[in-house]
């Protein structure tokens, strides 16, 4: 069979410069939907989501019972839960920790921490930890507590056991004008944290008359000249050996570390 001639196959080409001729048009693809599996799973995953968000919220389930009260010493557990205020009822997950937590150390100074969490399924728990006080200063009716940051927290009518009464006699000096008794406080609590323990168990009152001039009044008459706030660990090991050397003495000065003095006077 012959093939094609010339000239038909010259009428087969395009003209130089003509358009190419169109392509036919091919029919869109068609979406795909999701089988019926898949849709029953997602159906199902937000029935899930619906009904757990219910149980958590809606439901009379998992809803606040009951608080539990740890870690208090003077405080009471009573105390505590009735400053604390937890809504009775409400859905554990919605309670506000935090607004508890600040309920708790504004009504109660004591508190100088308080860790308040969640345990499921119905109870909220406070973990309490109180201040502890280091120095005492008279008051009318008791004696105000006075914490390691020589903040004056609470008032007690008895004297707690082993916490040194503070007192301040700065008169109307030069001293007191330029420190105030708040500042001339805090003096008085970093010496009470660097004496050794020995000391610090047998210190009945803490005197200060100036800033530089802090003295301690122990046990079995004995008295200690500290001097000022500063230096505190050199003063605390210069009146371990002191003591410790002169066993019988009754006045230990060690205002200046450097050249303690101890006599019997």
């Amino acid at each position: 069979m012959a093939g094609p001639s010339t000239a038909e196959r010259g009428a087969r080409r395009p003209k130089k410069g003509a358009p190419a001729p169109a392509r036919p048009s091919r029919p869109a693809p068609r979406r795909r939907l999701p089988p019926p599996r898949v849709l029953l799973l997602g159906l199902a995953a937000l029935a899930l989501a619906g009904g757990g968000a219910w149980v958590v919220y809606g439901s009379s389930w998992l809803r606040v019972e009951a608080t539990a009260v740890s870690g208090t010493r003077v405080l009471t557990p009573a105390q505590v839960e009735a400053a604390a205020d937890v809504p009775r009822g409400a859905p554990l997950a919605s309670v506000d920790t935090e607004a508890i937590a600040g309920r708790l150390v504004r009504k109660l100074p004591r508190i100088d921490t308080v860790e308040v969490t969640r345990s499921w399924p119905d109870t909220v728990e406070l973990t309490v930890t109180e201040r502890t006080p280091v120095l005492l200063a008279p008051s009318r009716g008791g004696y105000t507590e006075i914490d390691a940051t020589g903040s004056r927290y609470a008032t007690v009518k008895r004297a707690p056991a082993g916490v040194p009464l503070l007192e301040l006699k700065p008169a109307d000096s030069a001293s007191l004008r330029r420190f105030g008794r708040e500042e001339l406080t805090v003096s008085a609590v970093a010496v009470a944290g660097a004496l050794p323990e020995a000391v610090a168990k047998d210190t009945r009152l803490l005197r200060v008359t100036s800033y530089d001039a802090v003295t301690l009044e122990l046990t079995r008459g004995r008295r200690v000249v500290w001097g000022s706030a500063g230096n505190g660990e050199p003063k605390s090991r210069a009146l371990t050996a002191l003591m410790k050397a002169e066993p019988r003495a009754r006045t230990f000065d060690v205002s200046a570390p450097t050249a303690p003095a101890a006599s019997r006077g």
